[in-house]
Order: structure tokens, then C-alpha cells, then sequence
């Protein structure tokens, strides 16, 4: 479709696509570090980054050199047979902490949310018997759209429409450790969260909430599972979110910047976890295909270089003053700031989609999260000059 104007272009994906998303008014063909380009040439600031998948931006020459090579040896073989990305990939990750022993690979987050879900009530079965079942999760989450993970997802909007959903849930108050061991129970096989919830508003959970919700797992025998899906892989500063929190998980979800782009997820789990899940227990056809996860390997490898985290903690750092001083400025329109490292929020007193609209006639890419939050999520390589244009884009844009 080289050529086409725009126009044409939207109306081709109308006609064609099932129109299950609302996307914006324009084409975008190419990307270039931190920059995406429309199909008029028009040149945009990302600070979306795919919605927290492009970590490394745009044209990584080692990612790029990576699927060249894979997909020259071997793109696809089936989980029949042993290959070496997949070995290689899931040693890094079981390395990368002492709470993890094994990985299952799977094609996407809410792929990793149905897992570990299956996963949650294998060891209650094992090791309890029939009857610890239950899920709790927290208002604001959200961890797919599939079935069980939309079961698991606190938002009325994602659920309703497909009700009856996985029966067995319960949602406690994020940040709320009353709340929480008020629908604790030993029915209760996991207890899901996220570290810093993406869709629902960005909020991070505080470390003592964290801790005692560890605490109230150890006495209920419920698994903690994280899911790190979105601020996990050096988004928040630290290889993982919890790390900043005090707490070891039983079970951890990872997908979006895992493999540059490409199609991943990951159930990362203790040797407890593994050892009730057995051949034939769960599968998949694509999960550790051997081109997603060769260039996972080298995705993985880069982010979790000591001095990379330490470039994203040193321009969030810089993020976060220049927030301050922003929300300062513009203090009848900003109400919160929220987040950790390079996921950021924040809280309006407006339409936080028609800023986003804004924002996009200023070059500046935003996403939002809900009604009432900007959500901020630059690919990892941003450096500070970055950072200014993009609130001086969203400066524009509160203008406008």
C-alpha cells in the first residue's frame, strides 16, 4: 500500500479488520530510535513504546541482527524437540533471581496470566486437595483479555460484556492490607497484583502493603504471583519491580519488551511450583519458538546490563524532577503524579484522552489510563533532552 494516502489506509482497516480497537488518525510506517513517522512524514516522540514493548526503541542493531541470523538457521521447530534459544532464555531469567527455578514460554502476557492461573490451582491441588481454588486480585487490575485473565481483570467494562466469566475471584482494595485479609480464606490458591498497575492508573504498590500481602500468603498456603508484565524488564529502574519492594513472588508473569517486539511470555516459577506441574499439564505451540526467544536473549542481555539499569534510574531520576517541576507549573490542571522509573502517570483534571489528541498534533505520542491519567512510557534508551520535549509537547497540549 506504498503510495496510499492515509485516508486510504483507514478505510482498508475498516473494511478489512475487526474493529476491536480505536486507534488513531494516522498511518505509522517506519520508527528510528525514540521517533516514530506517519505515513506523511510527519515525525512523532514516542512515549508509548508500544505500550512498554519497545524498551530499546527503534532499529536496535543487535536485535535487528539477531532475527536476521535466527530466522536464516531456524524460526519454528515445536516444543517436539529441544533448541538452544529457548535454554539460553530461560537461564537468564531463572538466574536473574533467587525466587525463580524454572520458565514456561508462551506467545503473550494474558497467555502468561492463563499459566500461571492453571499453575496457581495444579500446586493447590497437589499439595492440598480439592477446594483451594480462589483467586484474589485488586481493584484497577488489569491482566488480559482472554477469559481467565479478564476474570482476574477488576474492570467492569472488560467483564460485563462477557459474563458469565471463571467463576472463584475475589478483588480486594489495592494498597488496602485490611482489605485484603478481609477475602482471604484457605479456599485461596493465588493471590495476583501487579507491582505498579499499568491500566489502572499507574499506581505503584507501597512496600509494607507488599510485604504484609506476602505475609498473608505464607499463613492462607496461597501462592503470590506477580504480574510484571508491563513495569517488569528494567521499566521501574530495578530488572524487576518487586526488587524494590522487599518480596519474593512463588510465581512472576513477564511478555511485553521481553523479545523487542516479537510475540513472548513467561511464567517464571519457584522449584515448589514446578515440581506439581508435569507433561501434559499445559502447552502451547509457539511459546519459546526459537526466534522469539534468540532475540529475547540478546533484549534481555542488554536491559539487564548493571550499567543500562543504571542509565534508566539516572534519566528517571531526571524524569521525575522534571515532572515535579511540570505538575508544579500547571497545578490546576495536574492532580497526582504516579508511578515508579520510566512508567509514569499523571492525573488530571480533565479528559486525559483528548490531551492524548493533543499531544499527538504536538509529535508527542501518549497513551492513557483511564478516564483521568496520562500514561508516560518512553522507550528505556530516552535521554534527558528527550524528556523535555516531551513536556514541552504535553505543555502544548494542556494549552490547547
Amino acid at each position: 500500500m506504498t503510495g496510499e494516502r492515509a485516508a486510504d489506509i483507514i478505510q482498508a482497516d475498516h473494511e478489512y479488520l475487526l474493529q476491536s480497537y480505536v486507534r488513531a488518525n494516522f498511518v505509522i510506517e517506519r520508527g528510528e530510535g525514540v521517533y516514530l513517522y506517519d505515513s506523511e512524514g510527519r515525525r512523532y516522540l514516542d512515549f508509548v513504546a508500544g505500550i512498554a514493548v519497545n524498551a530499546l526503541g527503534y532499529g536496535d542493531r543487535d536485535v535487528l541482527e539477531a532475527i536476521n541470523a535466527q530466522a536464516e538457521r531456524l524460526i519454528h521447530v515445536s516444543n517436539l524437540y529441544h533448541t538452544r534459544p529457548a535454554i539460553e532464555l530461560a537461564k537468564l531469567l531463572v538466574q536473574s533471581s533467587p525466587a525463580f527455578a524454572k520458565a514456561f514460554f508462551c506467545n503473550s502476557g494474558a497467555e502468561a496470566i492463563e499459566g500461571a492461573i492453571k499453575f496457581s490451582r495444579r500446586y493447590a491441588r497437589a499439595h492440598f486437595g480439592e477446594g483451594k481454588t480462589t483467586i484474589v486480585a485488586f481493584d484497577g487490575s488489569f491482566h488480559g483479555r482472554t477469559m481467565g485473565a479478564v476474570a482476574i481483570t477488576a474492570r467492569e467494562k472488560y467483564r460485563e460484556p462477557f459474563m458469565p466469566v471463571m467463576p472463584g475471584v475475589r478483588f480486594a482494595r489495592y494498597n488496602d492490607l485490611a482489605s485484603l485479609a478481609e477475602v482471604m480464606g484457605h479456599d485461596v490458591c493465588a493471590v495476583v497484583i501487579e507491582p505498579v498497575q499499568g491500566e489502572g492508573g499507574l499506581r505503584a504498590a507501597e512496600p509494607t502493603f507488599m510485604q504484609g500481602v506476602r505475609d498473608l500468603c505464607h499463613q492462607y498456603g496461597a501462592l503470590l504471583v506477580l504480574d510484571e508484565i508491563q513495569c517488569g524488564v528494567g521499566r521501574t529502574g530495578t530488572l524487576w519491580a518487586h526488587e524494590q519492594l522487599g518480596v519474593q513472588p512463588d510465581m512472576m508473569t513477564v511478555a511485553k519488551p521481553l523479545a523487542g517486539g516479537l510475540p513472548i511470555g513467561a511464567v517464571l516459577m519457584g522449584q515448589h511450583v514446578a515440581d506439581t506441574i508435569h507433561p501434559g499439564d499445559h502447552g502451547t505451540t509457539f511459546g519459546g519458538n526459537p526466534l522469539a526467544t534468540a532475540v529475547g536473549t540478546v533484549v534481555f542481555r542488554k536491559i539487564s546490563d548493571p550499567n543500562f539499569l543504571n542509565h534508566v534510574r539516572q534519566v528517571s531520576n531526571y524524569f521525575d524532577e522534571a515532572l515535579h517541576d511540570f505538575a508544579a507549573d500547571h497545578s490546576d490542571q495536574v492532580l497526582e503524579l504516579r508511578g515508579r522509573g520510566l512508567m509514569r502517570g499523571i492525573r488530571i483534571a480533565g479528559s486525559a484522552s483528548a490531551v492524548r489528541e493533543a499531544a499527538h498534533r504536538h509529535g508527542l505520542l501518549v497513551a492513557t489510563a483511564g478516564e483521568d491519567v496520562i500514561r508516560l512510557l518512553p522507550p528505556l534508551i530516552i535521554q534527558p533532552e528527550h524528556v523535555d520535549e516531551a513536556l514541552a509537547g504535553l505543555r502544548a497540549a494542556l494549552r490547547s
